[in-house]
């Protein structure tokens, strides 16, 4: 017998957008559901990221003079993800993500505006595109929130101008090359965030939500506006079992434990394991460390541990959302390297001193190539992105601003650490321990290929996703450009990640599966806590939140068309359709 402190119909286990959007869909079809978080802000690993969603097909295609199908888009994702998922989730996610995401702007304060030119990570494979699949969330203004804002995530500073404004993706592709129009959108965004009084006598944080806070922030205040309860320092100890189904959860609240009834289903939407060094060890290539992480540091894999005790089956565990990052002294996640790396002038060493990748691929590519290349004498985890005085003066790089907005002698202490610097190539490889010999004869070979705008050995600029980072200022290869002026730089890059994508296996309900193959009753996971639908591949911008979101949307349903509510009995403890 379980003594139960709180009841509800459907408990959420996160508060990403993921799970944030499983809530609303569940209240929305009359099921009283509660929201809990482990940590003390509301948003996870969501907030702090990119806040878009990949939705090929989407309903803003056309009007945007775009062409999509959803036969198109499964032919791609069967193309990239090499015939590794062929349990139905990928035509489930194409056949319902359009349905989420108009539900959420009919329904909810959420609102999304498709990329017309933001290409799929691998346009050229069949079935890619050049754009409209990537959507991002309309900015949102805080003040909505009142005092619950100051209770989300916040962004992470590299998405923020001067680490404290905040930017949609449009205005940051502008200014990191300084395109037409630049010096208006700089005081644009400087006027916007200082004329918010009010706001800043609240906080020094931008009201102006853009990117995951956006998305995060009008999730939230439409939970608000139905009353669903959202429970921070909340932490999942284990899942609680009633007759043949999962029924509940005991947390940890406050210091309190609890027991929670879920009459209907629990949603594990707790993100991934990346956080758990421990893990870590166990399932990924290594070297491995989870301080190389972006994400926030609660996500130490919570809802997978919980799942696996009650014989839940996982599936993609040695994979991450890789990502090459950067650490900063003091900071509590490292730096991703987006999109640095695709602009003209840098190249990606290890220590032999030679190249081993496209530099301009995308980041998860970026770090698979770094374990696969790593060997004894030439150690690409770490690597080293070298670049030269014009790469340093005109472009950003992590927590670098560019050298016209913050020169060499302005760079703050905890800065100069993340950035070596010497007058010549063999100076600044005995700094960073990388062979001499190799790196000159790498950048000689490099800076010949980049005159003539063709990198004949990676190919970088020749894709037209490497091509949407580059500087168009640069020609005939936006993405090309020669090491030649000193000084010479280096960062230290790691094999870092935005989330792991090994979790627990789901169905296209996203129904957690059984050892012996059938679904756990009641029990559903989604987002980083479910083995990715993705395989081991990265299709396109928010391939992370639009699986998320689209697979929270299904499980809501799927628990109200099993529900008392729905049917007058009990049916979850007979079927799992």
């Amino acid at each position: 017998m379980i003594r139960w402190d709180e009841c509800c119909d459907v408990l959420v286990i996160g508060s990403g957008a993921g799970g944030l959007t499983a809530a609303l869909r569940a209240h929305d079809l009359g099921l009283d559901t509660l929201v809990i978080e482990k940590s003390e802000q509301y948003g996870g690993t969501s907030a702090v990221s990119g806040g878009g969603i990949w939705i090929p097909d989407n309903h803003r295609v056309a009007a945007l003079g775009g062409a999509d199908s959803a036969a198109e888009a499964v032919a791609y994702l069967k193309a990239v993800t090499q015939g590794e998922v062929d349990d139905g989730r990928i035509e489930a996610y194409v056949e319902h993500a359009r349905s989420m995401v108009q539900y959420l702007e009919r329904d909810t304060r959420v609102r999304f505006e498709a990329q017309a030119h933001y290409t799929d990570y691998y346009p050229e494979v069949p079935g890619g595109k050049p754009g409209y699949r990537s959507m991002d969330p309309l900015p949102f203004d805080a003040a909505q929130l009142g005092d619950e804002f100051l209770r989300m995530r916040a962004p992470s500073p590299g998405t923020l101008m001067m680490g404290r404004m905040a930017m949609t993706m449009k205005e940051a592709r502008v200014l990191l090359c300084r395109g037409k129009g630049w010096m208006g959108l700089t005081a644009k965004v400087l006027w916007r965030y200082w004329r918010d009084r009010k706001g800043r006598r609240l906080s020094r944080r931008d009201r102006y939500l853009t990117l995951g806070n956006a998305l995060v922030g009008a999730l939230r205040c439409s939970l608000l506006d139905r009353g669903v309860p959202l429970w921070l320092d909340c932490r999942l100890d284990q899942l609680l079992i009633v007759g043949e189904r999962i029924g509940g959860a005991r947390v940890l609240r406050d210091g309190q434990w609890l027991n929670i009834k879920a009459r209907q289903g629990v949603i594990i939407a707790a993100g991934g394991f990346e956080r758990n060094q421990a893990m870590r060890e166990q399932y990924h290539p290594q070297p491995s460390n989870a301080g190389w992480s972006a994400t926030p540091p609660h996500n130490t894999g919570d809802g997978i541990r919980a799942a696996v005790a009650v014989g839940a089956r996982t599936a993609l565990m040695e994979h991450s959302w890789w990502a090459p990052t950067v650490q900063v002294a003091g900071e509590e996640k490292q730096r991703a390297l987006f999109v640095e790396r695709n602009l003209p002038g840098c190249i990606l060493v290890n220590s032999a001193g030679e190249r081993f990748v496209n530099e301009g691929a995308p980041y998860s590519d970026i770090v698979y190539a770094m374990y696969a290349n790593n060997r004894e004498g030439a150690t690409s985890v770490p690597c080293w992105m070298v670049f030269d005085a014009q790469f340093r003066r005109k472009y950003p790089c992590g927590p670098l601003l560019p050298g016209y907005a913050q020169p060499d002698w302005r760079l703050p202490a905890h800065l100069r650490q993340v950035l070596h610097k010497a007058d010549d190539l063999g100076t600044l490889a005995a700094q960073i321990g990388v062979d001499a010999t190799g790196l000159g004869r790498t950048v000689q070979r490099f800076n010949a290929m980049a005159a003539q705008g063709r990198d004949d050995d990676f190919g970088k600029g020749e894709s037209l996703f490497d091509r949407y980072y580059g500087d168009p200022g640069v020609q005939p290869n936006p993405c090309l450009a020669p090491l030649t002026k000193g000084p010479f730089y280096a960062v230290r890059v790691d094999a870092g990640d935005i989330g792991t994508k090994g979790g627990l296996l789901t169905n296209t309900y996203a129904q957690v599966l059984h050892q012996d193959g059938g679904p756990i009753l009641g029990l559903y996971a989604i987002g980083n806590s479910a083995a990715s639908m993705m395989g081991r591949t990265y299709p396109g911008a928010g391939a992370t939140l639009g699986p998320a979101m689209t697979f929270g949307y299904l499980a809501a349903n799927h628990i109200h068309a099993h529900s008392e509510h729905n049917q007058g009995q009990p049916t979850l403890a007979t079927t799992g359709r």
